[in-house]
């Protein structure tokens, strides 16, 4: 006699997205990463109808007002209205965070594949040059690039980028020496495929998941990076508005207008934390061994 279906006795099977979520969503700290970088893109989107004032307005009767109604963050040496601005830093840090991540991982994952997989003198040209530009510290080769190039939105973003490409090209290498080893790797060549369609169908994809975590961690370092190089005068040039440039305008009034540099500071490591959580997050998501069993 049966005493009921097979299928009801069944463990139900876990999708790998129901097992992502579940993982990536199971910690407090990431859903707060999550949320804050959430409003930190709609920020950026709706900043033209948010902002009080114009952020490039001055108006020197006006001119370094503490907080109150009118202006709640208060005002900065030329009368420019603080808040209206740090909203405006926003597109700043996504655009300078989105566009150098980018282009380090595209240009750095295309060279890590090509060293990794093909190897032989081309892999050795590859990698000495990486060895040699991470001889020099990220920051330090940053503000190189910046100082030879000039400020500007472009030349943030190319300095930036250029700083990031070797670690990269380094995991992505790490990455495909592992995985050309497997049998659907050796499948693939004997079938005939080119290596050409080996690379970018069958090792480029499983090797994903480490370097969509280094992206999320990279955000939150160039964002900072910005903030370095316009502290110093070699990243946004004025009137633009950028966190990093504030606190170095700010602080000059920290006795009397400690909320000028305190401000923009407090963006820059929040927005920092929430994309240090998230990629936290991606990883033990991503990465089977930190799963855990569900």
């Amino acid at each position: 006699m049966v005493i009921g279906n097979w299928d009801s006795w069944q463990t139900p099977r876990i999708r790998p997205w129901q097992r992502f979520l579940r993982v990536f969503l199971g910690r407090k700290v990431v859903i707060f990463g999550a949320v804050i970088i959430a409003i930190l893109i709609l920020v950026a989107l709706t900043a033209d109808w948010i902002t009080p004032y114009d952020p490039y307005q001055q108006n020197l009767r006006d001119a370094l007002k503490q907080p109150s109604s009118a202006h709640l963050l208060g005002t900065d040496a030329l009368g420019r209205d603080t808040l209206s601005r740090i909203i405006y830093g926003t597109r700043t840090s996504l655009a300078v965070g989105i566009n150098s991540v980018g282009l380090a991982a595209l240009i750095g994952m295309a060279l890590g594949l090509i060293a990794g997989y093909l190897g032989g003198w081309i892999g050795t040209l590859i990698m000495r040059c990486v060895d040699a530009l991470m001889a020099i510290p990220p920051l330090m080769l940053a503000l190189s690039i910046g100082a030879a190039l000039g400020g500007g939105l472009t030349n943030v973003i190319i300095s930036l980028g250029i700083s990031l490409i070797p670690t990269y090209v380094r995991l992505m290498r790490g990455q495909v020496l592992a995985v050309k080893q497997a049998d659907y790797i050796k499948a693939s060549e004997v079938s005939g495929a080119s290596d050409w369609a080996t690379m970018l169908v069958h090792v480029f994809p499983n090797c994903l998941s480490p370097l969509i975590v280094l992206i999320t961690l990279n955000l939150g370092v160039a964002i900072i990076a910005e903030a370095g190089l316009s502290f110093v005068g070699l990243g946004i040039t004025p009137p633009g508005a950028a966190w990093g440039s504030m606190v170095n305008d700010g602080y000059r009034y920290l006795l009397t207008n400690p909320i000028l540099s305190f401000a923009p500071g407090f963006c820059v490591m929040l927005v920092v934390l929430a994309f240090n959580l998230v990629g936290d997050g991606l990883r033990d998501a991503l990465d089977p061994r930190l799963r855990g069993t569900l």
